[in-house]
């Protein structure tokens, strides 16, 4: 009995004890530092660098209007004017002038032009041989005849008659005199057989386009043999 009162008193003891958990060292927080002071301190660098970056600007500024003025002086062009300086139009684009009799009779153009492409100076030879080359590219039409690509059609072939039209009165005011009409004859039945061919391309005819497109075929063909000849 002894022996448990002793023990009693051990537990009631180890009971009644509490140790300090909570007593203990507990490390130094880091200093809290103020977002407004950090904020002041970054607008203070920005505006020290402001001035420098200011500087590099307007310096970089002089430096190209410098150069421009002198790159003016060089030129002999003193006002960057669009009307005269010769590197683009503020109006559309020119229609070439024609020199030869290749337009229809009755209306004084052909109803294939197309407006605003523009026609690059590439002279006589240039013009024969863009002949020969587009006379090729038609060859191909054929197959889109039929195929409900009559807008692609009339398209294409506008664009590449309208090159003709100009390209043939270059060649036929280069050539020689004894063959100026036969070219000039061969322009107006190809340019005929263009306006027909585009008016049945305009009105969807499978018969009619087909009949036009044959005959239009001997006469590219007939130019590719004579422009390789001129070569």
């Amino acid at each position: 009995m002894a022996r448990l009162s002793n023990l009693n008193g051990v537990v009631s003891e180890t009971l009644l004890f509490k140790p300090n958990l909570f007593n203990v060292e507990k490390p130094n927080k880091r200093p809290s530092i103020n977002p407004r002071l950090i904020s002041s301190k970054k607008t203070e660098e920005s505006q020290e660098q402001q001035p420098q970056f200011q500087k590099q600007t307007t310096t970089r500024r002089v430096l190209l209007g410098l150069a421009a003025v002198a790159l003016s002086a060089q030129s002999g062009i003193e006002n960057s004017v669009a009307e005269d300086n010769g590197f683009w139009l503020t109006g559309p684009l020119p229609i070439p002038p024609v020199y030869n009799k290749i337009a229809n009779e009755e209306t004084g153009t052909r109803s294939f032009l197309k407006k605003g492409v523009y026609m690059a100076n590439i002279g006589p030879e240039g013009s024969a041989f863009r002949l020969r080359k587009y006379a090729f590219d038609l060859l191909a039409l054929g197959d889109l005849i039929g195929h409900d690509a009559w807008n692609y059609v009339r398209q294409y072939l506008r664009l590449k008659s309208t090159f003709m039209y100009y390209d043939f009165d270059k060649v036929i005011s280069a050539a020689p005199v004894d063959e100026k009409q036969p070219l000039t004859d061969l322009a107006n039945k190809l340019f005929d057989n263009f306006e027909k061919l585009e008016a049945a391309v305009k009105k969807h005819s499978v018969p009619q386009t087909e009949a036009y497109y044959q005959d239009t075929t001997v006469l590219l063909q007939d130019i590719m043999n004579r422009f390789d000849a001129m070569a």
